[in-house]
């Protein structure tokens, strides 16, 4: 880890052609922070390569192309969480995705609504399903879920069998984009949040919430969804807690128009992760 300008100025990351960015949704901002950061020790931001890819399907389904700079537009925040991919200009109520790339040989990926199964319509939100011989044969000795997961068939046509991936996307400008995870969305007052995006806002402009140490998700309060965020707390014991909740509410009041029910600040590394993070 370079720690400062110094660091830096020692490094030379000119014959850096490729940098590999999947396993996690990939942020605009993390991109631009990155070129910034390691522009001056010769880092091309043409050397990103934003991809999409799963163990189930061992492993890449798309890819940038190379020498490229990663595709990156806005979309309309509302529309998103009706499950519709309005692209409009960059502002407050939009939502910034990158491009994951195109579709690799020998991959058919398809978006699929999840309930009906049948194919969205285009600029459609929807389930990634993929079809390929790369695909695995299913989950070891988990019949079941191996049968609800990598069997799937088209409703209508009955095209298949599909590998069921879990994961919200579109296609658009010829580019695979990925906008969350279809257990993770929270479904609350009717209206679909992705956790991803209010963790970011939690996040935003405090350095002692460290980013990718946060949870948003919800509880059944009275039969109603609730939002409640559990977020790593990395500064001074004697801070003034309540404010930062109250702060914490207040942006997420203003981007996502939501009332979190509870916050929950915890103690730095006390949040249980996989062994990538």
């Amino acid at each position: 880890m370079c720690s400062s300008d110094l660091d830096r100025a020692q490094l030379d990351l000119s014959s850096w052609s490729v940098a590999f960015n999947g396993a996690e949704p990939v942020q605009a901002a993390t991109l631009e922070r990155f070129a910034a950061a390691f522009g001056p020790s010769g880092f091309r931001s043409t050397a990103f390569y934003p991809c999409y890819g799963l163990a189930e399907a061992t492993l890449m389904v798309s890819a940038a192309c190379r020498q490229l700079p990663p595709v990156v537009a806005s979309f309309e925040k509302s529309g998103l969480e009706q499950h519709i991919a309005k692209e409009v200009s960059d502002s407050a109520l939009s939502r910034t995705l990158v491009g994951c790339g195109r579709i690799l040989p020998d991959q058919e990926v398809a978006i699929v609504d999840p309930q009906s199964r049948e194919i969205c319509a285009d600029g459609e939100v929807g389930e990634v399903w993929i079809k390929s011989p790369s695909v695995a044969q299913g989950y070891w000795n988990r019949l079941q879920e191996s049968g609800q997961t990598f069997k799937a068939h088209l409703a209508g046509s009955g095209r298949g069998p599909f590998l069921r991936t879990g994961d919200l996307g579109f296609f658009q400008r010829d580019q695979v984009f990925i906008t969350g995870r279809l257990k993770d969305l929270l479904i609350i007052r009717g209206q679909n949040h992705y956790p991803q995006d209010i963790e970011l806002t939690v996040q935003a402009g405090d350095s002692h919430l460290h980013a990718g140490s946060g949870a948003a998700f919800s509880v059944e309060v009275e039969g109603e969804e609730r939002l409640v965020i559990v977020q790593e707390y990395g500064g001074t014991p004697n801070r003034n807690y309540d404010e930062t909740i109250r702060l914490i509410c207040e942006r997420v009041g203003e981007q996502h128009e939501l009332t979190p029910y509870a916050v929950a600040l915890i103690r730095t590394g006390t949040i249980p992760k996989t062994s990538s993070g």
